[in-house]
């Protein structure tokens, strides 16, 4: 299939998994995955409308960032590509996340969000930032617990360079639907729970190439879509 067909693809599934949920069409965005595809991929993606692109390896990804600098004269309106950091933080690595992105998904710590806020460059609007919550309860995967992560939120709303837009999550890998929707459902619990504080977050990123109906049944607003729009990773 052409970039277009599977856009249009991946923008089909999720608007009937909205209406079966009874959710707006609009309610739920796309972020396409780009990371290990060349600047090529995300252009060819571009010119059929998408603008809101995730990489998760750093360095990687500034390299993209630049070279979409650098031929924006032959590519009309490219500035306004949304990027967004979706992988693990390390703190020597914040700086340069801070400089080049719009979002980040992946805030866990404390730390981490003061050293974004801190490193955010003066002439850039606040750092768009979503607090990565840990649903499965894996040691090997990054995020803050669930009984912890209403404390990380109320912190980060208090520095000055980061908006705190909501949460994400990665769930369990595992084919068991009920599972996925057991912590899907957590997360978007910790969500309302939030708000009923009166933080007014907006945005729950969750669901995948694979999972992404039920991600939107159980409340998600923003789909993270790699393979089923570049095709599998090397």
């Amino acid at each position: 299939m052409t970039p277009a067909q599977k856009l249009d693809e991946i923008l089909s599934r999720m608007r009937a998994a909205c209406l079966s949920s009874g959710r707006p069409t609009d309610s739920v965005g796309l972020l396409a995955v780009s990371k290990t595809f060349p600047l090529e991929d995300i252009l060819a993606l571009y010119a059929c409308g998408q603008r809101a692109f995730g990489e998760n390896y750093l360095q990687e990804a500034v390299d993209k960032i630049t070279q979409l600098n650098e031929v924006a004269p032959s590519h009309p309106n490219v500035g306004d590509v949304e990027w967004h950091f979706i992988g693990p933080i390390q703190s020597n690595k914040t700086k340069p996340i801070a400089e080049h992105f719009h979002w980040v998904h992946s805030v866990d710590r404390l730390k981490i969000a003061q050293r974004l806020s801190d490193q955010r460059p003066i002439d850039l609007p606040p750092l768009n930032v979503l607090v990565q919550v840990n649903t499965s309860g894996e040691d090997s995967k990054s995020g803050i617990g669930l009984n912890e992560a209403e404390a990380l939120c109320e912190a980060i709303c208090k520095l000055p360079n980061l908006k705190l837009r909501g949460l994400m999550t990665i769930p369990s890998n595992t084919d068991d639907t009920s599972k996925l929707r057991e912590e899907f459902l957590m997360c978007k619990a910790l969500l309302d729970n939030i708000n009923a504080k009166g933080l007014g977050l907006d945005t729950l990123s969750m669901g995948m190439s694979g999972d992404l109906e039920l991600a939107i049944e159980c409340g998600s607003s923003c789909v993270r879509v790699g393979t089923a729009l570049f095709g599998k990773r090397s």
